[in-house]
């Protein structure tokens, strides 16, 4: 039996779909990886001393920075790993929901037309 026309877009859109759930669940992921590399970084950079001497990487070079610059930069760049990851997350929530959706209107559908 064949696969009706309007049966087969939705599964194109579902199988497209399931790719973007994909991606965000590795966006998520990599996020997540940097926040935990952030963290540690501002632990260590915390069990310094304030006279500490402080490198940062830009590119391929090491630079002398301030210890509180530094400080401040570690702790701007978590909160803002953060927030992305809460954006991220909730965007994963409605795509993982649209293709719950998705996936009961297909089979709905397709027991509809005795296929399931």
């Amino acid at each position: 039996m064949e696969i009706p026309e309007n049966i087969q877009q939705q599964l194109n859109q579902f199988q497209q779909l399931q790719q973007q759930a994909q991606a965000v669940t590795m966006q998520v992921q990599n996020v997540e990886v940097q926040i935990q590399e952030t963290e540690k970084a501002l632990e260590e950079l915390k069990k310094c001393d304030e006279n500490t001497e402080v490198f940062k990487q830009a590119g391929t070079l090491l630079i002398k920075v301030e210890y509180a610059d530094a400080l401040a930069d570690m702790e701007d760049k978590l909160e803002t790993l953060q927030l992305r990851k809460q954006t991220m997350a909730r965007q994963e929530e409605r795509v993982m929901k649209k293709l719950e959706e998705m996936q009961a209107s297909i089979q709905a559908a397709m027991q509809g037309m005795g296929m399931a």
